[in-house]
């Protein structure tokens, strides 16, 4: 059997370039495999299925090495499952010297597992810039005064005069909840925030 396997990051990404490649690579493949998640590990789904299914002489297809997964050393340890315990085979499309099912002799082998070290290190070190950047894009933001987190649908100063009308008893606190449009705890929540806003010394 022959499998392809696809990874994105997030589900916003696309597959379709690493699923372009993977009918173009002059092979018939059986099944292709895809997860939407990160390459910090092999916990995905997918994945695992595929591994779980593979045997002796069968083949998995990547586009390229951080497509497998980020962490170096979780790489290789899959690397050696794969080829090692289960007998089967790697095509890296992007690294063709990253093919097990060629030179399989002592240089050959030697060769590819040096490239794969090399590779995977680039990886997993892409993977902690990416972190990095994240962290330092994000505490920049904050000290520009930039909020994160979703804002609230509800802001208490919008209803002040509903919140008057129930005080000076025009309407019920049903009333009120409907001319909000929110729910009972959302309501209790909003009024706390008025009073504390139109009431506080």
């Amino acid at each position: 059997m022959i499998y392809g396997y696809i990874r994105v990051s997030t589900k916003k990404q696309h597959e379709d370039r690493q699923l372009i490649s993977l009918r173009k690579c002059g092979k018939h493949i059986d099944k292709i495999f895809m997860d939407k998640q990160s390459g910090k590990d092999f916990e995905r789904n997918e994945y695992q299925k595929m591994i779980k299914k593979l045997k002796k002489g069968d083949i998995i297809i990547v586009k390229s090495i951080d497509r497998l997964g980020r962490n170096y050393n979780e790489i290789i340890e899959q690397w050696r499952i794969i080829t090692k315990i289960k007998n089967a085979d790697i095509i890296v499309l992007d690294i063709p010297i990253l093919d097990t099912t060629q030179n399989k002799d002592f240089l050959g082998t030697f060769i590819s597992d040096l490239v794969l070290q090399l590779l995977s290190y680039v990886a997993e070190n892409e993977r902690k810039n990416i972190i990095q950047r994240q962290s330092e894009g994000i505490a920049a933001a904050k000290a520009k005064g930039i909020k994160f987190g979703r804002p609230k649908k509800y802001k208490a100063e919008d209803y002040i005069h509903v919140y008057k009308q129930f005080k000076e008893h025009k309407i019920t606190k049903k009333q009120a909840i409907k001319m909000i449009g929110a729910s009972e705890t959302t309501y209790y929540r909003i009024i706390n925030e008025i009073k504390f806003i139109t009431e506080s010394p």
